[in-house]
């Protein structure tokens, strides 16, 4: 409940909140009203049989746009939007699929029970966490009582008022929802004889030894794919093809960059700026005047804090240095301060050697094998090297480097270690702490200076003219386009990159390595045509031209489309039958029969295969291969499996069940937690996969 914080200092929030809510009621209310001449259709979706309209999810965003407001005292920008936009998507999920089910379950919360979650025995936890006594840290029932008692004196219309409304009305739907699903979570029930079958899967053990021959130790021209073997493959597997509606498409990306004219324009006017900056009287004034980052303009740092772009060997107090480059912006840099601070900073590496047990041999030992390694540092052995090949913390594979710290991050025997140095360097003798013994090397001896440092920096930013070029060379490639050959050809012979999207959906925003697309997209389902190229389109920092190249609708996936998807698979299972024939024909043990079919066929062990087991060695995931090995009796070799990855023949040598047990409470137990979390995660999605949501706010969003 992070509001109640905030209530307080926004008392002028909702006035700006309704005008904001008013206003845009009439203009969007008008735009998007069936009379409007932008859509024929104002429906945005459908949920659980609701059609819902461009209003009515307008609403929604509106009410999530003025929480927002009224939390961040400010209207939510573009980036804050799209998340807005869902939160409303999801609130009318709620109220159409999932409040209906609490309804025909006769899931209810009385008033006795919303009194009870507000200042009653078994009070919200948001309200709890809102109300902390600061002295003790517990929740503060007083401090409660007395901001309910305000805020039933204050105005209907208040900000504080308005607000503890909506929390009471929101709570009510929250506790249904946790009420209907404790009522599914609960009825998760897993019987004695699930609890002993559990047992076995994880206790009863396989012995087996099985040959395998990978698919890809046959080459692909070896097989031939017809059409009939990818019709029967895609008939077989058909659900794996069910889809959502999305779109494929080609583009060209033209992006906007900084030309050298611009760079040296901003560099140009720094080096004009620099003689008044050396000269200024108050820098840190003028930087923050003058600086595009006003906040790193003027920064007081620690040596152990300092960027590395502030070399202070390159700067001398008074002077500044620069233009110079740095991470897309040019810089001038002025030493304005040297001080001393009472904290002191240093840096250190080490090799922490720990003890096996607390003894004294141990302890012994640990001490011995420390000393050895820095008698080897002594003699020139590389302090990194050793510290990865002998660290036993964090900081071994960085070469122990701590980097910086200040007095009072260490234990206290290391700190006085590190901050007793007068030079940098391996120390003489290693440092005993609780943690073991440490080899130091002491980097950076301590240090107490602060530095006071004036930043004035210039974001190198395409010109007009930079932009203009980016569209030039936008639209003169889009222009007189034919479709995805011309395309293509055009991107070839004018130097350009194509990138492929595929299965774009209709709510996404990115696309492959462009930014904001949400344009892209909606091109992609508003009026895109398969081969049609489209216009250019301005995402902000760069340029696209696209082409869609395909298009599916919700359903099953065309055999067409998913051909070149499935070929793989299909070779494979041509590959399984040449493999299979060629064992079936050889006799003799596993190892003979290896042997005889040549170099791709290896047998491998396994002495403690269990049935909980997905995996078999070299061969790779394959439930149904380890099924298959207890299934055979002892003794028994399998005919050759066409597996997921390659074909097997399995023998079993021995097989071990657990003995049974007087009690499966433990097994129960975890099927059932299992059960809980599975339903728990799963309530909602259920829901919604039978509400048969569409979605089409692409065709406004």
């Amino acid at each position: 409940m992070a509001f109640i914080g905030t209530l307080r200092s926004k008392m002028g929030t909702w006035v700006v909140v309704f005008v904001f809510v008013a206003i845009s009621a009439f203009v969007l209310g008008d735009l998007f009203s069936n009379n409007s001449f932008l859509f024929d259709d104002d429906s945005v979706g459908e949920i659980a049989g609701h059609t819902v309209t461009i209003n009515e999810y307008q609403q929604a965003v509106r009410e999530r746009e003025a929480n927002y407001m009224l939390y961040f005292n400010r209207q939510p920008g573009d980036t804050e939007m799209p998340t807005l936009r869902e939160q409303a998507w999801e609130m009318l999920i709620l109220r159409h699929a999932i409040e209906p089910q609490f309804k025909k379950l006769g899931v209810t919360v009385s008033d006795d029970e919303m009194v009870d979650m507000l200042t009653g025995k078994n009070i919200n936890e948001g309200i709890k966490q809102s109300f902390v006594n600061p002295q003790t840290g517990q929740f503060d029932r007083g401090q409660l009582s007395m901001y309910i008692s305000n805020i039933k004196l204050a105005p209907m219309n208040s900000p504080e008022r308005m607000q503890w409304e909506v929390f009471q009305r929101d709570l009510q739907p929250g506790r249904q929802r946790i009420k209907y699903e404790n009522l599914l979570i609960k009825s998760a029930y897993v019987t004695s004889a699930e609890a002993e079958k559990e047992y076995h899967l994880q206790n009863d053990v396989a012995e087996i030894r099985y040959l395998y021959v990978p698919y890809f130790s046959i080459s692909d021209t070896t097989v031939t794919v017809t059409d009939a073997d990818l019709k029967a493959y895609y008939n077989k597997n058909k659900e794996k093809f069910n889809s959502e509606p999305s779109r494929d498409m080609k583009f060209v990306r033209f992006d906007v960059e900084p030309s050298a004219e611009d760079s040296l324009s901003f560099r140009e006017e720094l080096s004009r700026l620099a003689a008044d900056f050396k000269a200024a009287e108050n820098d840190s004034l003028f930087a923050i005047i003058n600086a595009d980052n006003a906040e790193s303009a003027y920064v007081r740092y620690s040596v152990s804090s300092l960027p590395e772009s502030i070399n202070l060997n390159e700067l001398t107090l008074g002077e500044v240095k620069g233009p110079v480059l740095d991470e897309g912006a040019y810089k001038l840099i002025k030493l304005a301060k040297v001080g001393k601070d009472t904290i002191f900073s240093a840096r250190a590496s080490h090799i922490l050697i720990r003890w096996d047990d607390d003894s004294e041999a141990s302890k012994k030992s640990a001490k011995e094998k420390a000393h050895n390694i820095l008698k080897d540092i002594k003699a020139g052995a590389d302090f990194a090297e050793k510290a990865r090949e002998f660290g036993t913390d964090g900081t071994a594979p960085r070469g122990g480097d701590l980097g910086w710290f200040s007095s009072g991050a260490m234990v206290k025997p290391f700190e006085d270690a590190v901050f007793g140095a007068t030079k940098k360097g391996v120390l003489n003798d290693v440092v005993e702490t609780d943690f073991g013994y440490h080899i130091i090397d002491v980097t950076e001896v301590k240090d107490n200076n602060y530095y006071e440092v004036a930043v004035i920096d210039r974001e190198i930013i395409p010109s007009d003219a930079s932009i203009n070029a980016a569209i030039r060379r936008a639209e003169m490639f889009a222009s007189e386009l034919k479709g995805e050959k011309d395309f293509i050809e055009r991107a070839k012979k004018e130097g350009y990159s194509v990138f492929d999207a595929r299965n774009v959906r209709p709510a996404d925003r990115r696309v492959n390595n462009l930014g904001d697309a949400r344009a892209v997209v909606q091109w992609l389902f508003r009026e895109a045509e398969t081969d049609k190229v489209s216009e250019v389109f301005d995402l902000q920092d760069q340029y696209a031209v696209a082409v869609m190249t395909g298009e599916i609708e919700k359903g099953y996936k065309p055999l067409d489309v998913v051909k070149e998807e499935i070929t793989p698979a299909v070779k494979n299972q041509l590959k399984g039958k040449i493999i299979a024939e060629k064992l079936k024909s050889l006799q003799g043990t596993l190892d003979e029969v290896a042997t005889a079919y040549g170099k791709d066929a290896t047998v491998y062990a396994n002495s403690s295969l269990k049935l909980n087991t997905n995996t078999l060695t070299s061969a790779g995931f394959d439930p149904i291969a380890v099924g298959m090995a207890f299934s055979l009796e002892d003794g028994k070799l399998s005919a050759p499996y066409a597996g997921e990855n390659g074909v097997l023949l399995i023998e079993v040598q021995n097989k071990t069940a657990a003995p049974a047990v007087g009690d499966y409470t433990m097994f129960k137990t975890q099927l059932q937690q299992s059960a809980v979390n599975r339903n728990s995660s799963s309530i909602a999605e259920a829901i919604k996969l039978d509400a048969q949501i569409v979605d089409k706010r692409y065709k406004f969003y």
